[in-house]
Parts: structure tokens; sequence; C-alpha cells
């Protein structure tokens, strides 16, 4: 569900360093890097299974990243825009198998003990993260390409996070190392270029205030469905520990690797 502010049709647009600026306040305000998983996450407090079950969860977010970029493909005729979001594809699916985001996230997966096949499967994860992934998939789909592209914009406020994340990771946990997490270190070369081109988009495209509402309210539900994942880790695997039925379990799982 998006947050939309009452408009006044007569209202004049943000000048685009206004405009930038509200965006900008939305990370500062809802972005996932201020949810009390991630303190835990980055500070060592969680176990090796918590940090299982993050990883399992999280994966089905980042397979929903391809899906949603080549929704937005389909339904511009814009080349430009095309080109870029081509680019997008080829991070997270490769240019070959083993190759790409997606790869080194199962990389990841493996590192932490987990199945990869299990975890592509997607079944032990918790429904609310399907859900909230699905949720994305067809936001994206569905929105003005205005809203579609603006809401990938949490992309600006990640390099901090990730960096934040390899640095605790690393300190805190004796399961983890740098090869496990050779994910994040793509993306934070990443991610910057790809926020930069989206964010241009996105001040160019939105040029009338209600545009320009909608953007930033696409941006907040985006930040919802990251906020979301969260909470659902939070309350399965954390605090109060109710795991769904059919979801992974920590003490007793088939995903951990043979």
């Amino acid at each position: 569900m998006t947050h939309t502010q009452p408009h006044d049709p007569g209202e004049a647009p943000r000048t685009p360093e206004a405009f930038e600026a509200a965006l900008c306040e939305v990370g500062r305000a809802r972005y996932h890097a201020h949810h009390p998983f991630h303190a835990r996450l980055h500070n060592g407090e969680l176990s090796k299974g918590q940090v299982q079950a993050w990883a399992l969860n999280r994966y089905c977010y980042q397979a929903a990243i391809p899906r949603k970029d080549a929704a937005l493909i389909a339904r511009t005729d814009d080349a430009e825009l095309r080109r870029h979001w081509r680019r997008r594809l080829a991070d997270h699916d490769g240019d070959h198998p083993g190759d790409g985001g997606l790869a080194r996230w199962l990389h990841l997966v493996h590192g932490l003990g987990l199945d990869p096949a299990v975890v592509r499967a997607q079944t032990l994860a918790l429904p609310t993260v399907r859900f909230a992934c699905d949720a994305y998939v067809r936001f994206v789909a569905e929105r003005s390409l205005v809203e579609a592209v603006a809401s990938s914009l949490t992309e600006l406020f990640a390099p901090a996070l990730i960096a934040d994340r390899i640095a605790g990771m690393l300190r805190n946990y004796d399961f983890v190392d740098e090869d496990t997490l050779v994910y994040f270190d793509a993306r934070l070369n990443e991610a910057p270029r790809d926020a930069e081109a989206a964010l241009s988009y996105v001040t160019r495209h939105a040029i009338t205030r209600e545009q320009q509402d909608a953007a930033i309210a696409a941006l907040h539900f985006k930040c919802d469905v990251l906020w979301a994942i969260l909470d659902a880790l939070d309350y399965a695997y954390v605090a109060p520990g109710n795991i769904p039925p059919g979801a992974f379990d920590p003490a007793g799982s088939t995903a951990h690797a043979g």
C-alpha cells in the first residue's frame, strides 16, 4: 500500500533540488538500515541459525529484482532506459551460469551452511517475505514508469548499509569470511551507478507536483517492502520467535547443506 498526501492540483512542482531532497528524506526516515534486526545482524547479536534465516529469506528479494527489472523493460519504448535496465538484469542474472548477483547470493548461503538448491526453491521462506517481494514485482509492472523507476531509489541509501554489513559481519561472526560476502563487493559499485541513473530519470520525468508526489510515495512503498521483510524475520527468529509452519527452522531444517 502506497502512502499519498492530499494533493492540491494548483500546487507548484518542487524545484529539482527540493525534489531530490524530498526523496533523500524518505531514506533518512524510512530506509531499513534503521531496523533493529540490522543492528543485531551487524553487531554480532544473532546466532548462526538466525543469520541463515536472514540469508535464506533475503534470497526471495534477490530473486525478485531481475523479475521486476524485466517487467519494467517490457513496458517502455525508451531505448535509453531499456539499455540501462538491461545492464541491471545482467548484474543480477549474469551473462552465463554461475555469474551475477543471484549466483553470488547462493554462494553466500552455501558459505553459511545452507543448500543453495533449497534456498533457490523459496519454499522455506516466510510467507510475509514472499508476499512482500511479489507485491514489489506487481508494483513495478502496474504503476507508471516514473513510479516504477522511483521505487528502485533505495539504492541511493544502500552503500553505507552495505559497508556497515561487511565490516560488522566480518568482525563479529567467525563463520563468515570475505569470500562468503563477495556479493556485497560488487554492489558497492553497482548500487551508486544504478541510483544515479534512476534519480536522473525520475527528476527529468516527474515534472508536475502530482508526478513528484507519486514518485515519493513509490519510494515509501519500496521502503515498506524492505521493512516488512525485516519485521517478519524479527518476529519469526528473534522475538517472540514464532516460526510459521513449513518455514525454515534453524534447529532442524532440510535447508542445511549435507
